[in-house]
């Protein structure tokens, strides 16, 4: 039997801000009407660029994450989620060789061997022409082991900009220019002071794929990047064994809450569990039947008004904890367990599981990579268990009623919740600043079924041992 394969390709730039979350999109929005269409990836523990790319896809992205992730899941999780598809994108991030180290460790080159995928190298050609070619001679001569299909040209401003760079390429490398994009007036993604702005909270997002693919179909030789790209075998779907009854896990999704990886909830969903989708917005309380609930990341501040007036629902929510059900909060989902929030002058009530007020600063609080060793015990992670997770807030604990040594986690790297520690906990209820990616992670999984199938057995409506 001849297995169908999947044309797939690495994305990569020079640096963070080169363009490449305009070109992936643009070029997934595109591919998609082809065909079955594309499955799309980002490198990296990001879930923005994740959220516009499975816009454009019209179907999940997963993330692919050397650090938090090792090999054999990285192409366990790549094969598996292709199939069904003709394409597949992986988007990678900051520059095309910048990892955690000199030696460029976890980069985006080295996802790119890993997977044993052709590179299209994305340059920003903003008031530059002939160092273009300098700059991508230099990356194929810096690691040859790595394949590059060929070149996006970026930010380009004239016919005369675009000529004088292409006869550059062709006159000193050997890889083609496979399309360009050109100079815009504005940005097509929106932009606010934490970045780009999640997909989620933007109206006009389906207008603004639109408009990348049309730029993408009118710019970019599409044909020729989809010869250039490598078929991959996919693997078939993992099988899941039937567990019954199935345990029931909610899940704050929503304006406020939009950060979770897709392989979270599918391990979840694969592990038995049965996902019910919750807005914390408008939902008057949390279902009576839940057997557990995750809080994932996001941006509570941008909704705190409303999280605020929906006093029902934060009610439910500090009821359930103080009645045992097992809560998994990250970042976001910290947040919004905690007392209150203060915003411009103005202080927001949340969820008062925890007696902790917060505020946003004007700059990252925590940016990056993060390890923890469970110190105190809690419902989900064993005493002694190391974790590598990812941290990026720009919150601040303005006040707490608690100490360091109260926190159940202690950061071998990373900020964490304060003095070097992370972790708070009330009953079954854990939350933290770290977030975690199951697909390297697999203790998180286990203790959060564990956590819910102990909670059902003993009666959700039971007080807490």
């Amino acid at each position: 039997m001849v297995v169908e394969t999947v044309r797939s390709v690495v994305l990569a730039g020079l640096s963070g801000g080169s363009g490449k979350s305009v070109v992936a999109v643009g070029l997934v929005a595109a591919l998609s009407k082809r065909g079955r269409g594309v499955v799309p990836f980002k490198k990296g523990p990001d879930y923005i660029d994740a959220g516009w790319l499975s816009k454009a896809a019209g179907r999940p992205c997963y993330n692919l994450d050397p650090y938090l992730m090792p090999a054999e899941a990285i192409a366990t999780t790549f094969q598996r989620h292709i199939g069904g598809a003709d394409f597949a994108v992986v988007e990678g991030n900051r520059g095309i060789f910048d990892g955690v180290n000199a030696g460029g460790e976890f980069s985006t080159a080295e996802l790119a061997r890993q997977l044993d995928l052709p590179v299209l190298l994305v340059v920003n050609c903003a008031k530059t022409t002939r160092t273009v070619a300098a700059l991508v001679l230099g990356c194929q001569a810096f690691d040859p082991r790595i394949r590059f299909a060929g070149v996006l040209l970026n930010q380009i401003a004239t016919a005369r900009h675009e000529t004088v760079i292409r006869k550059s390429l062709e006159r000193y490398t050997d890889l083609p220019v496979l399309g360009i994009m050109p100079r815009l007036k504005e940005d097509i993604f929106p932009m606010r002071h934490l970045g780009v702005t999640p997909h989620q909270e933007y109206a006009a997002a389906g207008t603004a794929v639109a408009n990348l693919a049309a730029l993408a179909e009118n710019h970019f030789d599409i044909d020729a990047i989809v010869g250039r790209m490598r078929g991959v075998a996919p693997l078939p779907p993992a099988s899941c064994a039937s567990v019954a009854p199935k345990l029931i896990i909610g899940v704050l999704r929503d304006a406020a809450f939009q950060f979770y990886y897709e392989e979270n909830l599918e391990a979840l969903a694969a592990a038995g569990a049965r996902l019910v989708t919750i807005d914390a917005l408008r939902s008057p309380a949390l279902p009576a039947d839940l057997d557990g609930l995750y809080i994932g990341g996001g941006f509570p501040e941008t909704s705190a008004r409303q999280l605020a007036d929906n006093a029902g629902f934060r009610q439910s929510v500090r009821e359930c904890v103080d009645a045992g059900l097992p809560v998994y909060a990250e970042c976001g989902g910290l947040i919004y367990l905690g007392r209150a929030i203060q915003l411009d002058g103005q202080e927001y009530p949340l969820a008062g599981v925890f007696p902790v007020t917060f505020t946003i600063g004007a700059k990252p609080q925590a940016h990056g990579y993060s390890t923890f060793t469970v110190a105190k015990a809690n419902s989900f992670y064993p005493v002694g268990t190391r974790i590598k997770g990812h941290e990026f807030r720009y919150s601040i604990v303005q006040q707490w009623d608690g100490a360091a040594d109260d926190l159940a986690l202690v950061m071998d790297r990373g900020t964490g919740f304060c003095g070097g520690r992370d972790g708070l906990v009330k009953n079954n209820t854990l939350a933290l600043y770290t977030h975690v990616m199951a697909s390297g992670t697999p203790e998180w999984v286990a203790g959060f079924m564990a956590a819910a199938r102990t909670f059902a057995a003993r009666g959700r409506t039971a007080a807490p041992a």
